[in-house]
């Protein structure tokens, strides 16, 4: 048990929030090897887990790039012949060059759009693509990181990733609701302490679904693999709400999280696109 609590202290740097915290980035205080972050492949842009409370999130594989509009690592972003022009606008008021990062195959759109470009809240929805054009889903409540936001993320920042990055994997400490998503049931999802607000992080991983930026897609969000290196961060994750900001991750009331999960496809090819409102605009 010692050396478990002590790999999952190692792994996660990014998602759960501050003091006291196990969790990384975005991710509990992840175990040990057991689990895999998912990083960002083709014409994704990637993301990984590896923040602990309220940030990025699980224990950090990474994929290349971030995929934001207009960032320095895009990576693996669709902006030629994979675009679709003709996707249906407005499709949460995202503008030209934050489409053309969505994959032409991609018929499920989770948009978080924060309310300020140094704010830690904002609103989450579920876009399907159908014959007559995008239909949202209901709107959800949501938080990012608590400095906002960031078109070119670091480890440590407490900044969340703009950018639109595929959705692959999932996991959490409960067990597997019935996503068609990979989900790695683990002890290593396990998170304590408090966040920025003095909350408690308890709780907060019983589910996540791995945001795939600096990660590798295909493994689960506990994975600590980082393509882009460890100072671009990792364990970025959607997890259960603890009250409070992120330190890069976003985050949702456990029952819309439950039902994301139920809804997410991967015959879908899902993607998350996530920003302030101004960026998501351009």
């Amino acid at each position: 048990m010692p050396v478990l609590a002590l790999l999952v202290a190692v792994f996660l740097t990014g998602c759960a929030a501050t003091t006291g915290s196990t969790a990384g980035e975005s991710s509990p205080t992840a175990a040990a090897p057991t689990a895999v972050a998912p990083t960002v492949t083709a014409p994704w842009a990637a993301g990984a887990p590896g923040n602990t409370a309220a940030g990025d999130g699980a224990p950090g594989t990474g994929t290349p790039g971030t995929g934001a509009p207009g960032a320095e690592d895009t990576t693996r972003s669709r902006t030629g012949p994979g675009a679709h022009p003709d996707t249906p606008a407005p499709l949460g008021g995202l503008g030209p060059r934050t489409l053309a990062l969505i994959p032409g195959d991609t018929r499920q759109v989770v948009v978080v759009t924060g309310r300020g470009r140094d704010a830690n809240r904002s609103e989450a929805v579920l876009y399907r693509r159908t014959v007559s054009g995008w239909e949202a889903g209901t709107v959800w409540p949501a938080r990012n990181a608590l400095n906002g936001w960031t078109d070119h993320h670091l480890a440590g920042d407490l900044r969340s990733p703009i950018g639109v990055f595929t959705l692959s994997d999932a996991g959490g400490l409960l067990p597997d609701p019935g996503t068609l998503l990979p989900y790695d049931e683990s002890p290593g999802f396990s998170i304590d302490g408090t966040g920025f607000m003095g909350e408690p992080l308890a709780g907060s991983f019983d589910y996540v679904v791995a945001i795939d930026y600096n990660r590798v897609p295909g493994t689960s969000p506990l994975d600590g693999t980082r393509p882009l290196g460890a100072d671009r961060g990792g364990g970025i994750w959607l997890h259960v709400d603890h009250d409070g900001p992120t330190q890069g991750c976003v985050s949702l009331e456990e029952g819309h999280m439950r039902q994301l999960l139920l809804a997410l496809d991967p015959g879908q090819h899902p993607v998350i696109v996530m920003g302030d409102a101004g960026s998501l605009s351009r």
